[in-house]
């Protein structure tokens, strides 16, 4: 599925149509350029999901929480992780196999960790700055 946001004020209907298309799916892997719009798309997506929270990157947390309609999502984002043992430290394979929404930001950090099956969605910034999101299951 190819998404593509023209303005910021695409985005709330373009999480909504991806939590439409994945359905049950819980685990979120998000690529993209720094400044691609990542944390921004989680925003969007919590709210498509019924959360009302204040959504910011846990860019020195690495973990946030958030609660929606019944549900709890965690927002992760491994960018500053020196080694695949600091999410382990964190307890990071409870959150994701826990049965919650998790968006995890900067995945690469972590392969052997992951999960078997996921979503993927990659940002790409267009030459007109548009942003195209591009989701795979796996």
């Amino acid at each position: 599925m190819i998404l593509t946001a023209t303005t910021i004020s695409d985005l709330p209907s373009i999480a909504s149509e991806i939590i439409s298309y994945v359905k049950d799916a819980r685990i979120f892997l998000f690529y993209g350029d720094m400044g691609a719009g990542k944390t921004t798309l989680i925003k969007s997506l919590c709210a498509a999901l019924g959360s009302d929270d204040n959504i910011t990157s846990p860019t020195f947390s690495i973990v946030n929480e958030y609660r929606a309609a019944g549900n709890k999502i965690y927002h992760f984002d491994f960018y500053r992780l020196k080694d695949q043992t600091e999410a382990l430290d964190i307890g990071c394979e409870e959150y994701f196999y826990s049965g919650n929404y998790c968006f995890i930001e900067w995945p690469e950090k972590i392969p052997a960790l992951l999960p078997e099956h996921f979503i993927k969605i990659q940002i790409t910034i267009l030459s007109n700055g548009a942003r195209q999101v591009t989701l795979y299951k796996f």
